[in-house]
């Protein structure tokens, strides 16, 4: 079985969802079937169609959150060196022809999140960053084309 590499904060954040969704949304999930089913006959019940894919979604999130924290391994990240671009870390990046600034944190795949500036080191900048000292460039293969990104800092949060 291939191992589950989360932060700690990124454990405890699924373990809650998992800890949610087994508790408080299945008790809903249950309910809109006990509803969808008091309406009558079930053949031709769009509600009872909808509260049973609802439930199955829910089932399979479940088991796929047990499972995945089932193999986790927790990595910590509160001390080493700063001199690469590792998990955990904040990077600042410069793009080499627009001059644009970015901060990314180097996370997991499972707690990646682009709004709030977490990337995965799997996705492809984050591949590219990875391992990469201050003021390495990184050649990185977007769909949008080839860029260049200079890291111009390295930090924790």
């Amino acid at each position: 079985m291939e191992r589950v590499i989360l932060t700690k904060e990124g454990y405890e954040k699924m373990s809650q969802e998992l800890s949610f969704l087994a508790t408080k949304k299945r008790r809903e999930v249950a309910d809109m079937l006990e509803k969808a089913r008091a309406h009558g006959d079930l053949k031709e019940n769009a509600e009872y169609d909808a509260a049973k894919l609802a439930k199955q979604q829910l089932e399979t999130r479940i088991g796929m959150l047990q499972d995945r924290l089932a193999r986790a391994e927790i990595v910590e990240l509160s001390s080493g060196p700063t001199d690469k671009a590792l998990l955990g870390m904040t990077v600042e990046i410069r793009n080499e022809e627009s001059e644009e600034i970015f901060n990314y944190t180097l996370v997991s795949q499972d707690e990646a999140d682009f709004s709030v500036g977490k990337i995965s080191i799997t996705s492809p900048i984050g591949k590219g960053i990875l391992g990469k000292s201050v003021d390495e460039v990184a050649e990185v293969d977007i769909p949008a084309g080839l860029i260049r990104l200079r890291i111009v800092r390295i930090y924790r949060q």
